[in-house]
């Protein structure tokens, strides 16, 4: 039996043997066709899965209110008016001269404070100048970016503001002061004495010169006044500014403003390399060494990151916004500088999203013109788009992300998402290990950020621990949040 089993199987092996070495070239390539034609099946199959999943992946199901509409203000209302308290600084014969440093919303809040400062020192405003020497290297005068009339006009119960020193005070000795950042109302009050030797003050820095909190409320209402009600963008930029948020209304009714600041500046400021190549990362550590105000010791780009210090990238705001319920076809205006790694890193958001929109591809070339060269006033048409959008996103908590954040709040609570960037690295890194699906993360998502809206709510104080100047530094900056002082309940005073 045993050699009977053993003839059979011999006799099997055989003439399978024979039976491949009769099939013809063409019959093994037809084989070989197949097996490849069902790997590609298979795989177009799975990626089509994955597709789906990354692209529909809340579970639960979101409408368009929940995704577009503000979030209650709960009868809430900006309240930048005078008390009956309140007395307005006519001026004098002393004056206030103030060199603004940093970008266009640096120069904004810096502007509102030093208004605040003339007020409390009795002294005549002049025009502040405008930073022309730093990494922006923008020669606008203030009349170029700010209507300078109507800041002039809306001010005049508050504080006398003058274009020009009087020529006779042009070459008098003058007191050149940094006045401490985040001061308080008794620190001006103190610094009153220099009008006893000083005709003309000349404050070198304008940029968190009084402190967030414990100011008196006609103040931080003046503050108010001047930031949103006095300084009004000029006429060229409002103008222009208006037409596109009007072309994203036509083209697709809401629209979300992302500011995506994923410029090279802010990555070797911060020292965020995640992303990156190693040519570039090496770039931006040389940049970071060569700027003496940016240097930081022994920084860690991987702890910047896991602590929430580092802007999103492209890919990550995608995959953010996605996780949130807004759908491809969602229409997005880009406000940003120069994106490091031009079009291909982009290519990483507009996979996610592909009705991105700059105001390159808004306006024509004729009406970018006349702001060519002019990086502030190029800011200043990103601010009202960003201003007048359904949602605003800001990838990263810099000065405009506040400023246009504290700005909504104002207006009303327009929808603002901001988001938790130490909470997403967290969730980004477990996704990209394969440790949560996407669904489960777009859930996490959702929930890390139904609070995070733009709804009322306190400003924050210092951070836990923090002590001396940390402490005012680390609040949440007025200008980001000007609750409760300038928005009011119904019945406020």
């Amino acid at each position: 039996m045993v050699n009977h089993r053993g003839s059979s199987l011999m006799k099997n092996v055989s003439t399978n043997k024979s039976i491949y070495r009769r099939q013809s070239p063409r019959a093994i390539a037809l084989y070989i066709f197949l097996l490849f034609a069902l790997s590609i099946f298979f795989f177009v199959f799975n990626a089509g899965n994955i597709e789906e999943e990354q692209f529909n992946p809340i579970s639960v199901q979101i409408t368009d209110e929940e995704l577009w509409d503000p979030p209650s203000s709960r009868g809430l209302r900006p309240c930048a008016h005078r008390t009956l308290k309140y007395i307005g600084s006519h001026g004098s014969d002393r004056y206030l001269t103030v060199n603004c440093n940093g970008g266009l919303n640096q120069m904004r809040t810096g502007i509102s404070d030093m208004v605040a400062v003339a007020h409390i020192m009795n002294a005549t405003l002049v025009i502040p100048k405008l930073d022309k020497q730093s990494f922006w290297q923008d020669s606008s005068a203030f009349s170029d970016i700010f209507d300078e009339l109507h800041f002039i006009a809306t001010l005049q119960q508050d504080v006398k503001i003058v274009k020009e020193l009087p020529k006779e005070l042009e070459h008098v000795p003058q007191a050149r002061k940094h006045f401490t950042s985040w001061s308080s109302m008794g620190y001006y009050k103190e610094m009153t004495q220099l009008w006893n030797e000083y005709q003309v003050i000349h404050v070198v820095k304008s940029d968190s010169r009084l402190a967030n909190n414990d100011l008196p409320l006609d103040i931080q209402r003046l503050r108010c006044r001047a930031v949103y009600h006095a300084l009004r963008f000029s006429v060229p930029i409002e103008n222009l500014g208006k037409e596109l948020v009007d072309r994203l209304r036509t083209q697709s009714g809401k629209y979300i403003a992302l500011h995506l600041r994923y410029e090279k500046d802010m990555l070797a400021f911060t020292g965020c390399t995640s992303g990156l190549t190693g040519a570039e990362s090496e770039e931006l550590r040389i940049m970071r060494e060569n700027t003496k105000h940016w240097r930081v010791k022994d920084i860690n780009p991987t702890d910047q990151r896991k602590g929430g210090f580092c802007p999103l990238t492209p890919k990550e705001v995608g995959i953010f916004l996605r996780a949130t319920g807004y759908p491809p076809s969602t229409l997005i205006y880009v406000a940003s500088g120069e994106i490091y790694g031009g079009d291909a890193r982009l290519s990483e958001l507009k996979s996610y999203f592909p009705n991105l929109v700059f105001k390159e591809t808004l306006a024509t070339e004729e009406e970018l013109n006349a702001f060519a060269n002019h990086a502030t006033q190029s800011a200043a048409l990103d601010y009202i788009v960003s201003l007048e959008s359904d949602v605003f996103v800001p990838s990263y908590s810099g000065n405009m992300a506040q400023a246009i954040e504290g700005h909504r709040r104002f207006l009303g609570h327009r929808k603002t998402i901001s988001p938790d960037r130490k909470g997403l690295v967290k969730l980004f890194d477990e996704l990209e290990r394969g440790k949560i699906r996407i669904s489960t993360f777009s859930e996490l998502v959702w929930q890390m950020h139904k609070n995070r809206k733009g709804a009322p709510r306190k400003r924050k104080g210092p951070s836990p621990g923090a002590k001396g100047k940390e402490r005012f530094r680390t609040e949440e900056s007025f200008y980001e949040n000007p609750y409760h002082e300038c928005i009011c309940s119904p019945k406020g005073v």
